[in-house]
């Protein structure tokens, strides 16, 4: 599990280098999860040694969330002054996704059910 946590950091590290060094407008743990997927795919990395880190990670995922609520709460007067547009994109951006999310689903079995036809 050592090992795991390791990796894990390692990549988060390399990937915070990264985007800070190269001035990159990408978060560094986004480019570090980028990183570890692509040498887990290269091979480089075996999914068994970061298995049990990334299992205890996700366990406790909920905890995670706490501090960014913690820190919403800091923006309430912002945010009651700006609701509107807040709730506004909040449904935009669902439908928009559930919208884009059904065409692909669409798109993808039409390419299965064409493909079992031939």
């Amino acid at each position: 599990m050592v090992r795991g946590f390791a990796l894990l950091l390692f990549f988060q590290f390399l990937g915070e280098t990264i985007s800070r060094g190269l001035k990159i407008p990408i978060p560094g743990n986004v480019i570090g999860m980028g990183l570890l997927l692509a040498s887990l795919v290269a091979g480089l990395i075996r999914a068994e040694w970061v298995e049990d880190a990334s299992e205890l990670l996700l366990s406790h995922l909920a905890l995670f969330f706490v501090p960014a609520g913690v820190g919403v709460m800091i923006y309430f007067e912002l945010i009651g002054r700006e609701w509107l547009p807040i709730v506004g994109a909040t449904f935009i951006s669902t439908f928009v996704v559930m919208a884009v999310t059904g065409w692909v689903a669409e798109r993808l079995d039409f390419k299965e059910e064409s493909s079992d036809v031939e």
